[in-house]
């Protein structure tokens, strides 16, 4: 079962916040068809959010044809998203948090990771290796790996670019609306 989180400061509506972190962990494989969502009440309780912040958020998931809701049972999820499996997705994490720390000690700050990752996802996806055979492995497992002469070069262009006016608002925000990547 999912234990959902807030993020109070974040900006995030507490009611998409819920929706994101379903979505994730069906994207993580750690909430599958089937699995039963926490009723109302508990995440009322856990969270002390209003119950209709929590049905807003399962009627949207339900909208997007995600989960069902059973009367008298409770929510359930009726299908994933995303392909890989959780051991793809294990393997991938440990090469991308090998990545951030060999970055961090290169120098590296937190917007220099979020416009790093989106200008990489970005090439990649351009470049069409975003397809079936290459999507998050190849810019995940390419940037773990090639991180040394890419990741340095990319930090040196990083700060003239921002000098100059800085990256766009678009490239910014890119990773930041993929929570729990960066």
């Amino acid at each position: 079962m999912i234990d959902f989180r807030l993020d109070r400061g974040s900006g995030v509506s507490t009611y998409l916040q819920l929706v994101h972190q379903v979505k994730q962990a069906l994207r993580l494989g750690t909430l599958r068809p089937g699995d039963q969502l926490p009723t109302a009440r508990e995440v009322v309780e856990s969270l002390a959010i209003n119950p209709n912040t929590v049905l807003k958020a399962y009627r949207e998931l339900e909208r997007e044809g995600l989960v069902e809701g059973r009367p008298g049972m409770g929510t359930f999820v009726r299908e994933g998203v995303g392909g890989a499996t959780l051991a793809d997705h294990t393997r991938l994490r440990r090469g991308l948090e090998a990545w951030v720390r060999e970055a961090r000690d290169a120098g590296l700050d937190h917007e220099d990771l979020r416009a790093l990752f989106a200008v990489v996802l970005t090439d990649v996806t351009r470049d069409g290796a975003g397809s079936a055979g290459g999507g998050a492995g190849s810019a995940g497992g390419g940037a773990a790996s090639g991180s040394g002469g890419t990741g340095a070069g990319r930090k040196e262009a990083g700060p003239s670019r921002r000098e100059e006016g800085g990256p766009s608002r678009r490239e910014e925000s890119g990773p930041s609306g993929q929570e729990g990547v960066a």
